[in-house]
């Protein structure tokens, strides 16, 4: 016999939201050993660009010199740290030269 259960709507969306990026981390991580020491969470082109405050053209342009980025499928994530880090050594880099 099957049961219906009832779930208010935000918690079907965290739920939903922790099963995808679930699937996304064993995608990218298939031998279950993230990069990441606080598994955070994976960040979309339009999360990213917001968290740095540049447009998604800029964004697109850092991509293309380097940004560190994972694909899955057809989608592009970012892990904010190591956006930070590579532009933290890609500055330092542009300062001596």
């Amino acid at each position: 016999m099957t049961k219906l259960v009832l779930i208010e709507f935000e918690e079907f969306k965290a739920f939903a939201g922790n099963l995808i990026q679930e699937e996304i981390r064993k995608a990218l991580y298939p031998n279950g050993q993230f990069d990441t020491p606080k598994q955070e969470p994976f960040l979309t082109r339009v999360q990213m660009a917001k968290e740095l405050d540049v447009s998604l053209v800029t964004l697109h342009q850092w991509q293309k010199d380097g940004l560190p980025y994972h694909r899955l499928h057809r989608r592009i994530y970012f892990i904010k740290s190591e956006v930070l880090e590579y532009m933290h050594s890609n500055q330092k880099k542009k300062k001596k030269g």
